[in-house]
């Protein structure tokens, strides 16, 4: 598997160094691959897993440096300190095929920096270094999840299940789940307002309704399929009033209950960033709304786990929460709903649901 490696460490230097996306690299390097599906496999687990575990892998390094080492030997030493204790690869094959990707003049000190980390059982210094969250993401689930942080945290350490719906479309459970919350019924009219890539809308227009999916980003518009496209700012929607039966609201957010779909999201997200994402929620929301029927429905869904960026939110104007469970994988939240990761091995997610008064 040298060839699977090397073409992981490529990866993961251009995303430690280079600010790039690993679910966009990864798809783009994989495309121009001629590795078999098994190599493609150990590629994805390792460029995804060493990603998310950055900051474990480091400390597992760090107990043996005594100076900071360039910064594509650190990028090496992650890879291998990775395939050592979380990915369960053999030791001498760890190791051996990672010190191969180094320079030559490198080939010593990785092999003395891997064969400790190896050799020497890890005394972790506390929670957020052994999974590997920054310190501001632990506090805020512990807030939020109380007792359930941990197995939220860990659960998201480990590769997403694949999904198909029936129509051979990819999503996650949870993102299904939250379309058919909506309850589209034939012949209704239904904007999905925040829609790309465009899962949600094509799944709502199978049971019949007349969809408009819009988007701010053309680009992203253009991934949609199956349905109307309006590109359009959800907080300014170029739709007259009452115009819509239902309207969804897959808004912008942090995306704290998908960290495992996202492996370098936890390390680009700041803490500051909740309120800003959660201002412009309220800003789409308070424009949505008057878009809806007189009793028709406001869906609001997130992929994120904080009140703030959900409950918190006031209900709009002349709406009422819907009382009704979505299904029976929701449990509930204020006055919302929430899936949390280990609950179903699915992203964490929020709805509320509103009716539009008479």
């Amino acid at each position: 598997m040298s060839n699977a490696r090397q073409l992981a460490y490529r990866c993961l230097q251009r995303i430690d160094h280079d600010g790039a996306y690993a679910n966009l690299l990864l798809q783009s390097e994989l495309g121009k691959s001629r590795l078999s599906e098994r190599d493609r496999g150990f590629v994805t687990e390792l460029v995804y897993g060493t990603t998310r575990m950055r900051r474990g892998c480091d400390a597992l390094i760090d107990r043996f440096l005594v100076k900071e080492p360039q910064p594509a030997l650190r990028t090496l030493l992650r890879l291998g300190a990775y395939q050592l204790h979380f990915a369960g690869v053999a030791a001498h094959a760890a190791v051996g095929e990672t010190v191969e990707l180094a320079p030559k003049a490198a080939r010593g000190f990785v092999n003395a920096i891997l064969r400790r980390v190896g050799d020497t059982p890890m005394e972790w210094p506390n929670d957020a270094v052994r999974l590997s969250y920054p310190d501001w993401i632990v506090s805020r689930l512990q807030a939020e999840l109380g007792n359930e942080a941990e197995a939220a945290m860990s659960r998201m350490n480990e590769p997403a299940p694949v999904s198909i719906r029936d129509d051979g479309y990819r999503q996650d459970l949870a993102s299904q789940w939250v379309a058919t919350a909506v309850e589209a019924l034939p012949g209704e009219r239904i904007l999905d307002l925040c829609a790309a890539p465009g899962g949600k809308a094509t799944a709502m227009a199978a049971s019949g309704a007349f969809v408009v999916a819009a988007d701010l980003q053309m680009h992203r518009a253009r991934l949609i399929r199956g349905v109307p496209v309006v590109v359009g700012d959800a907080a300014a929607p170029p739709f007259p009033q009452s115009t819509f039966d239902k309207v969804l609201i897959d808004a912008p957010c942090s995306g704290l209950g998908a960290l495992r779909r996202r492996a370098d999201a936890r390390w680009r997200i700041t803490e500051a960033d909740i309120a800003v994402l959660a201002d412009l929620q309220r800003r789409i929301i308070a424009a949505a709304a008057p878009l809806v029927r007189p009793g028709g429905w406001l869906t609001y869904s997130v992929c994120t786990l904080t009140a703030e960026e959900s409950i918190d939110h006031p209900v709009p104007d002349g709406f009422e929460p819907i009382a009704e469970a979505p299904s029976a994988q929701w449990r509930p939240y204020g006055h919302g709903w929430r899936v949390l990761p280990q609950d179903h091995d699915t992203d964490g997610m929020v709805l509320i649901r509103y009716r539009r008064k008479p």
